[in-house]
């Protein structure tokens, strides 16, 4: 029978999982206030007419965006086009509804950078070193993960600070060898806000700003934010399940993320 480690988050409007303007919020109703609802369907029930004298749950309203909890962003989040390193112009760039499911149900490879500084940007020097270490030659399609600090801060109040981020140049070694889907435990691929903001009043270079992200409009990618329980995977040696929820002309969707290990 094969093992399932979840590397998903738990969607809690409690815990700390993005800044505050963007948390989630989730509104809840008893079993017992749902007996209305069933009266639109079955007039004059009453809770105490209903097996266990209960109505249901099933009222949870979500206000959330499709950033929240871990999820999988497409082409289209980055820029409006993609693939100009592939096809004179490029074309444009995928919502998350026409990224091929074949890309989300792949063999997983796990880079681990914990012991990079926080705010580190991860060159492609030091990609190809890691997979040396690790003994993985890419194939198309693989699904790397990126194993950073921020894993072991999720709700805590330096959570959004915490971890690596994934250059320009990280990014193009992983999609010019046919990686399509990647994935990180920190708030975002790209080195935290408050670290790239430094650089940039340092150097002037704005374009040093979702630096990772924006390395899709060359060829076009998806990453997974907010993973879980990544350094409970081995190197290589499993598969990855990320699915995304289909949102018609969505820039990300939310995705239950397993890997999958063969016993």
């Amino acid at each position: 029978m094969p093992r399932f480690i979840d590397l998903s988050i738990t969607l809690d409007p409690d815990v700390i999982t993005d800044p505050p303007f963007m948390r989630p919020t989730i509104e809840r109703v008893t079993h017992r206030e749902t007996v209305g609802e069933a009266a639109m369907f079955f007039p004059g029930i009453t809770a105490e007419a209903m097996a266990g004298g209960e109505g249901f749950a099933a009222s949870e309203t979500l206000t959330l965006t499709t950033h929240n909890g871990t999820h999988l962003d497409a082409p289209w989040h980055y820029h409006p086009t993609q693939d100009e390193a592939l096809a004179s112009g490029g074309r444009p760039a995928m919502t998350i509804d026409e990224v091929p499911l074949d890309w989300c149900f792949r063999p997983g490879v796990k880079l681990d950078f914990r012991h990079l500084p926080d705010g580190h940007v991860v060159t492609g020097a030091e990609m190809e070193a890691e997979l040396e270490r690790i003994g993985h030659r890419l194939q198309p399609l693989d699904i790397v993960l990126v194993n950073t600090r921020a894993g072991s801060r999720l709700g805590e109040a330096d959570f959004l600070g915490a971890g690596v981020g994934m250059g320009y140049e990280a990014t193009m070694y992983l999609t010019t060898r046919g990686v399509r889907v990647t994935g990180t435990d920190a708030w975002s691929w790209d080195a935290p806000f408050s670290h790239t903001a430094k650089r940039v009043a340092d150097t002037g270079d704005y374009s040093l700003v979702w630096e990772g992200h924006k390395a899709g409009r060359e060829i076009g990618y998806c990453h997974m934010e907010k993973l879980a329980n990544l350094e409970s995977l081995p190197p290589f040696g499993f598969t990855v399940s990320c699915f995304p929820a289909k949102v018609k002309g969505g820039s990300a969707g939310w995705t239950r993320a397993v890997a999958i290990l063969e016993d």
